[in-house]
């Protein structure tokens, strides 16, 4: 139980930089289609993953 618990939050963590580095790779224009300030990458990166 306790390592099945470890390893969701290792898979929620690696999606959650996955997420990260893919909108950062975006152009301001394409973030902006979106609707995500770049200052907000990480913010919409966390409430993906772990919301």
């Amino acid at each position: 139980m306790f390592v099945s618990y470890i390893l969701s939050k290792i898979r929620s963590y690696y999606l959650y930089r996955t997420t990260v580095r893919e909108l950062a790779q975006l152009s301001d224009r394409d973030l902006a289609d979106l609707g995500i300030a770049r200052y907000d990458i990480a913010r919409v990166a966390r409430k993906a993953t772990f919301a």
